[in-house]
């Protein structure tokens, strides 16, 4: 964000945009296997529309994000310490890219995702 006596303009962030970043931090994490949906997310994928930010949920308030992180984890991962690398992860990048504070990531572990044989 830019410094100075004007003000030019405002930046509104769509909340969709934030849990995009939200969902595409998470993954980045090892362990993470999949960002887990609900129905509709499931069927929309299906027909063809990719929701990249299935399993996240944000609330956007003045300057400031909750974030609700529905996770498929691998077998065989340590779930806390996976889970506070993906808070980690999700709270810097959304602050890093948006400017806002991030202050709560909740992190719901829907199921596990065997490696395949």
């Amino acid at each position: 964000m830019a410094k100075g006596n004007a003000e030019i303009g405002t930046v509104k962030i769509a909340d969709d945009v934030v849990a995009r970043i939200a969902a595409l931090a998470a993954l980045e994490v090892e362990g993470v296997s999949a960002m887990a949906g609900n129905y509709t997310s499931d069927v929309l994928e299906k027909v063809g529309r990719k929701n990249l930010s299935k399993g996240a949920k944000v609330l956007v308030g003045a300057g400031d994000v909750q974030v609700d992180l529905a996770l498929m984890m691998t077998y065989g991962f340590n779930i806390p310490a996976t889970c506070q690398q993906a808070q980690t992860k999700v709270k810097a990048s959304i602050e890093n890219m948006t400017g806002l504070n991030v202050t709560d990531v909740n992190i719901r572990i829907a199921g596990i995702t065997m490696p395949e044989a």
